[in-house]
Formats: C-alpha cells, structure tokens, sequence
C-alpha cells in the first residue's frame, strides 16, 4: 500500500483565504450558496426571523494536525494507531481561548445571544434576528426557491472584522442549506409515532420462496380472486423478501460464526446520529431482538443524548419529525443485528436542518464512541464551499482520535436520474477523502441464511397494467419504466484523490472530471452492503395506524441501512483485531480482494415482483403490483475490482479474518 504523501484534498483550491477589504474587513469565501441565484429570488427576507448559527474557527496548526491524521491511520506509518485522546488533540489543534473570546465579542457587540462554545472551540453558536445578520456581516438575506422549498441566504459572500480573518473557518446557519439533508422512553411529552406501513403479501421470507411460477395473487378490494401474474422479460420472477433479519444479515457479511463465538462487538462503542428522538426506541428494538433470535439490550448497552425538547418536536411544514423515527429504528436495531455486543450510543440533533454538525462535534469533542454512523447527506456537492471545510474539520479531528465515522453514499444514484451524464455527481459528506463512504446493493439470501448473489442497487419500476391494480383479465406488466433510487457513488469534484485509493480505483473514475479540476478525483463508495429497499431489512418500529397506534414489522432500505450494517461489521471487527481502527479506509484498500464480495454486472436482467397496499396499510383500498429491475446505475457501474456503485464490494466470510490479519 502506498504512502500518504498524496492524500490531500482540494481545500486550498476550494476555499480561498478571505479577501482583504479597504474597509477593514474581510470577505469569507464560500459564503453564498451555488442555489442563491436571481433566477432563484423571491423575496427579501423578514428582517425579524430569528436566525441560529455557528461561526466556526478553524484548527491551529492546520497541516500538522493532517499529517497527524494521516500517520496514525496509515498502517505503513511507525505512529499508526497512536491516537489522541480529545484532550490532547484540543491542547495541540484547538483555537485558542483568547481566538473564541475574540468571536464571542464581536458577535455580542453586534447584538447577538451566546448560545454555547464546545469544548473543543470548534465554534460559536448565536442566535439573533435577520437584521442584526445583515448588519454584522454587512450582507443582505434574501429568500430563494429551491427544489420546491423556500431557504435563505446571503445575497453576497459574509463579511467580518480583518482581525478575525485568519480565525473565522466558516459560519453555518445563515444559508438554510442544511435544509437539503436527506434521512435518510422519554420524561418529555413525546410526538405521536409515526404514520403506519405495513409490507403487503405475497412476500418471501428468503430469496425465490415465492415467485409468480407458484404463488397466485388477489386483490380483494377489486373482487379479484387469486390469479397469476405474468412472466417479466419471459421468466418467472421472485416476489420481493418481506426483509431480511438477524442471522439472515449476519450469515452474508461474514459475521455469524464470530458473533456466536463471542466475537460480537464487546468493547467497542458505536454512536447513530440522526435528527430528533424516537421516544420508544429502546422498548421496540428489543421487541424486535426477542423475535429475531438476537440479544436484548443489556442494562447501559443503549443509551440516547438528546437536547431538551427533541421529543416532543411537533410536526410542521419546515420540520419531520415523525418521518426521522423510522431512520433511528432503523439505524439502532441494524447496528445490534450485526454487532449485537457492541453499545449503542444514540445521539439526536433537535432538528433536521441546523444541527446535525453539532452533533457529530459532540460525539467527537466527547469521543463518545469508537465508531460513527451516520445515515444522512446531501444529494449533491451543491452546497456553499464554506459548509463544507468546518465539517471537514470535525472529521479531520475524529481521525486523529481513532474515531472511525461511516457515512451513507446516497439513495439517488449518480444524481442524472437518466439524465445528462454531465451532471453527475458524488454526495457529501460521503465525498469526503476523511470518511468511509458505504454504497448499497440488492441482496439475495437463500434458504438456510445461504448467501446466493448480490448486483448493484438501482431500480426501474414496472407496474402491472401501468397502474399497479389487478384486472380480473389481461393482466400484463406496462412497458415503460421509472428510476425509483440507488446507491450513490462516483467522482468528486472538491476533494483531490487519496492515496490509499490509488493503485485500487480505476484511473478512468479517479480522472473523470480531471479535465475541469485538473486532477484526479476521490471516488464514492469505499464499501457496501445491502440498501435495496426491495430486498432490505425487517425492522420493528411503533407506529401510527388507523386503527391506532401499535408495534409492527416492515420492510426498509437505502444506503441507510447500508452504513449501520457496515458499522457493527468493523465493530466486530475491531473486537477481533484487538485494537482500534479508527478511519477505515487506509486499512480496507490494503484488503486482498478476497475478503470482498466482488459485485459484477449480472449476467442477465434481475428482477423481483413487489406487492404494496395503496393505502400503505391494508388493502381496504386495493394492492399495487410491480416489477422491481435491479443493477440500473445509470453513469456507474459494477466492473471488476473496485467500482463506483459498491467500492471494494461487500464484506465476506474472509473480511473479519482480514481485519484481524492487518494488526498494527
């Protein structure tokens, strides 16, 4: 494996120093949002809103605590895995008190509340109103609409006081950008659970149980009785999994002989951040353990951090709650699935479009896990180039202290849907060289937990007769199809490519967009596991039904699922290795490829028949059928070796072995 001299990123390039102004003050570049255009205007925005930020301050000694980063997770470094503690790492990188109170200052003399300072000093967070922001930074807010919402920003790049200019990393808040994120028992009054989803039958409790050949279908709800569907592409098709649980997920990545052996993830800590708090998560995930063959929580193996007020968060049109239960069910239940030793440590931004940044500094600033998972991200790199370097920043110090954060590569492909190949596009933060990035494949899982094959996740929906509906005759499955979702994946267009990818990922996706950089780019996914919500994960969540409000199982999926899985994976496999990873990647690139499930074009088309109530819980209202089509990927493909779809592919019965082989 190569060294680290090349593993840099574009941020020079990217995020220009601020520019000195006459009038004694300086311009943050980065500022203004790439959506902040005039085409885009609506409005002014209302000078009285209140507007929370963070004004970030950048880490002293900034190239040191890289190379920093870079030995300890390099396995050919003589400092590999001499982590810092939180605080070490804030003695030798952090800002300065004097710095922060310079901040503090100048935002209180602009009118500004104090809300809180990090131990780490990694930012300032105020709150005031429209007027004191534009005052302060001596811009102007504007509103503007964006894929069907209205978000706010500067109409020009912030400006601050020159004496904080080599200080002042970025500010985040102003510009509602984060907005854009995707998701992917409480003593408080607690929001209603969310709205209720039910898989609709047939489905199969392993790959091909069913399939149209033996299993008739009805839709009473029509008065149609059981009838059989047609052949697609002229062969009988599977119906969908109802999901997969427990030893199904632990028997195809390779981790169910350690897990019964003891090797399951004892001693190590992974955090789930997500937005808000599922007040019953911790009653149904271990409902959902007791009916899977898997361990309950033990006594302190769960824990939740949430801010006052994250419970009983009220639905609203800027904020979903309800909607972010599901992710957190999801995410806890599938880390326990495949690392059911390990403590799960929950931590809930108290909102979906401000605070998950907060959140990760908290688990990083604390180290209050080994492992991060996160299971949200932008569908795009589209975002002001100032966002970006305080959230680098944060990943930068969980790499010097042995954390290893793990990010969804996105569940809308390359971002094309079909479209111009030009617009491609990698997600951040899954983009970032300082992250492993977990792309999502279809899985199918036989009788007996036998693994049978796995092809890229990208689906084309075909209904029965263009509705979905049965008709008593002529049934027939339309001729058109519509791109449901995918894993993300491909090339970045920020960050330069890292060296522990080179000499593994083609130098076809490493120079994509070489002719518009000027280098070779950082390739998205480094690893995968399954994501297709067709052949997903069983999960166990209360929920809101017509009928009331009860606990029931459904099926779920995306690269969401595919981050988790894979965090409890490297927590067993840390346990196995006996001592800390941290940031994966140096050490996944430096696998032989025969720790990996090599995912390839499938050597004809895979597909599988769904079944879902149109009301999403019974079929008072009829039963839709459809034709799911596997391994549409659009500008990515599953190759060979490395791709841009699955990374390096999906962990096998050799990975833990591996792992533990790539001691220190």
């Amino acid at each position: 494996m190569t060294g680290f001299a090349a593993f840099a990123v574009c941020l020079t390039i990217c995020l220009p120093s601020a520019a000195m102004g006459a009038n004694g003050r300086s311009a943050l570049a980065g500022s203004v949002p790439p959506w902040a255009t005039a085409s885009r205007l609506k409005a002014a925005a209302t000078s009285s809103d209140q507007v929370g930020f963070r004004v970030y301050l950048g880490w002293r000694n900034p190239a040191q605590a890289e190379a920093l980063a870079q030995a300890v997770s390099n396995p050919a470094s003589g400092s590999y895995g001499k982590f810092l503690s939180p605080g070490q790492f804030q003695s030798q990188f952090a800002p300065s008190q004097s710095d922060v109170s310079a901040v503090r200052s100048w935002l209180q003399g602009a009118g500004f509340s104090i809300v809180y300072t990090p131990t780490n000093n990694h930012y300032v967070a105020a709150e005031g109103t429209v007027a004191q922001v534009q005052s302060a930074f001596a811009t102007q807010l504007n509103e503007y609409a964006v894929d069907g919402q209205t978000l706010r920003a500067p109409a020009s790049e912030l400006t601050i006081p020159s004496s904080l200019a080599s200080t002042v990393a970025g500010v985040l808040g102003i510009d509602q950008s984060a907005t854009l994120v995707r998701p992917l028992s409480s003593p408080e009054p607690a929001a209603p659970p969310s709205a209720g989803f039910r898989n609709a039958p047939p489905c199969s409790t392993y790959w091909n149980e069913k399939n149209t050949a033996n299993t008739q279908v009805s839709d009473p709800a029509r008065g149609i009785g059981n009838v059989s569907l047609p052949n697609y592409a002229g062969l009988a098709r599977p119906f969908a999994p109802c999901g997969y649980a427990g030893s199904q997920l632990q028997s195809a990545y390779g981790v169910k002989s350690a897990i019964a052996s003891g090797t399951d993830g004892r001693g190590v800590t992974v955090a789930v951040i997500d937005a808000y708090a599922s007040p019953t998560i911790e009653s149904d995930a271990n409902t959902y353990f007791s009916r899977h063959g898997l361990p309950r929580f033990s006594a302190g193996q769960f824990s939740q951090v949430a801010a006052p007020g994250t419970y009983r968060r009220p639905e609203n049109p800027r904020q979903d709650p309800q909607g972010w239960y599901g992710e957190e069910t999801l995410d806890v239940e599938a880390v326990h699935t495949t690392a059911p030793g390990a403590k799960v440590v929950y931590v809930g931004a108290p909102n979906n479009y401000q605070d998950l940044d907060a959140a990760l500094n908290h688990v990083v600033e604390r180290h209050l896990a080994d492992i991060v998972t996160n299971s949200y991200g932008f569908s795009s790199e589209f975002l002001p180039r100032g966002y970006i370097k305080p959230y680098n920043d944060t990943f930068l110090q969980a790499v010097a202290e042995g954390i290893g954060v793990y990010f969804s590569a996105g569940d809308n492909g390359d971002e094309t849907f079909g479209g111009d190949p030009a617009t491609a596009t990698a997600d951040w933060p899954a983009s970032s060289p300082w992250v492993t990035a977990v792309g999502g494949t279809s899985l199918a899982v036989g009788q007996g937990d036998s693994y049978l094959f796995e092809t890229g996740w990208g689906t084309n929906r075909n209904r029965i007769n263009c509705t979905g509906f049965l008709k008593a005759i002529g049934n027939a499955w339309c001729t058109s199809e519509s791109y449901l979702y995918g894993s993300g994946g491909g090339t970045s267009r920020l960050f330069a490519e890292p060296s522990y990818q080179q000499g593994v990922v083609p130098a076809s996706l490493a120079n994509r967009w070489i002719g518009q950089t000027g280098r070779s780019g950082r390739v998205v996914p480094d690893i995968s596991a399954v994501g297709d919500p067709n052949t997903g994960m069983l999960v166990g969540q209360t929920q809101t039904f017509t009928n009331g409000t009860s606990y029931d199982e459904y099926r779920i999926g995306g690269t969401s699922l595919s981050s988790p899985l894979m965090a409890g994976i490297m927590a067993v496999g840390q346990q196995a290795r006996g001592s800390q990873i941290g940031f994966a990647n140096p050490l996944i690139y430096g696998l032989p490829a025969g720790a990996f499930h090599d995912i390839v074009d499938p050597a004809s088309t895979v597909a599988a028949v769904r079944a879902d109530y149109a009301n999403s819980e019974n079929g008072s209202d009829g039963i839709l059928y459809s034709i799911r089509k596997m391994n549409v990927t659009f500008t990515l493909h599953t190759i060979p070796g490395y791709d841009d779809v699955t990374g390096r592919g999906t962990p096998n019965d050799a990975f833990l072995g591996a792992v533990a082989a790539a001691t220190p």
